[in-house]
């Protein structure tokens, strides 16, 4: 018997996809499209915002500069250095995450990749409107307009706590909720130790990303590239 995936539908009704995975004589269909689908939309976005030249607007001064040689090659590395990029995070939080729900609740590891895909998507759509307001004003920042990352950067001063909060989106609390609900139907464990799990798991994430971000990473390749 066979099932036929389908993304849009099944992100915002998911008893039936729920029901038909519960079954063991059911085979999903379409689901690795959707997954290649996902994947490369998402290389095609980080893509886009390179060439836009988000996050890489310090190389502007190489070509006003007239380095123009350095500033080919700086770009080119940028591109290849933002398409290995994208393709780390959408694997992390498809491959990674799912292994961690797997091992933390018991689900199937290929239940956990399904919902993971969603929550991929999502967070994938929450960047492309940002990106695509960003182009619309002429400038961007490195904070989302979903989180409370604008908030904290007015009343703190403290960056790792800025960055912190700039993980804590409105897409975050969405995704809490399509993973507890999809979670629930496939372990044994309680409601409340289910929803403090998925909280405390996010909030590890955002605490990673955000020590991530305040590391002098472009600080240390400078010292690295002046040693060689």
């Amino acid at each position: 018997m066979f099932f036929e995936f389908r993304f849009w539908k099944h992100l915002f009704h998911q008893n039936e996809l729920i029901e038909s995975l519960k079954n063991p004589t059911v085979t999903v269909r379409n689901f690795e499209k959707r997954v290649w689908l996902v994947g490369i939309l998402g290389i095609l976005l980080y893509v886009l915002q390179d060439m836009w030249g988000r996050n890489n607007e310090g190389l502007t001064s190489l070509f006003v500069l007239g380095y123009e040689d350095t500033y080919s090659i700086a770009r080119i590395t940028s591109l290849i250095s933002t398409i290995i990029f994208s393709i780390i995070y959408m694997v992390f939080h498809f491959f990674v995450i799912a292994y961690l729900l797997h091992k933390m609740t018991g689900i199937q590891l290929s239940k956990a990749s399904v919902i993971q895909l969603f929550v991929v998507s999502l967070l994938l759509m929450e960047k492309a409107v940002i990106f695509a307001v960003f182009a619309m004003l002429g400038y961007s920042t490195a904070f989302s307009f979903f989180s409370f990352g604008p908030l904290a950067a007015t009343l703190l001063n403290n960056e790792f706590l800025i960055y912190f909060f700039n993980q804590l989106s409105i897409i975050t609390a969405v995704v809490i909720a399509l993973q507890f609900r999809f979670l629930r139907a496939f372990t044994t464990m309680s409601t409340s130790k289910l929803m403090i799990l998925l909280i405390v798991l996010h909030l590890v994430l955002a605490a990673l990303t955000a020590g991530i971000s305040v590391l002098p990473l472009d600080e240390w390749i400078e010292r690295g590239l002046a040693v060689l």
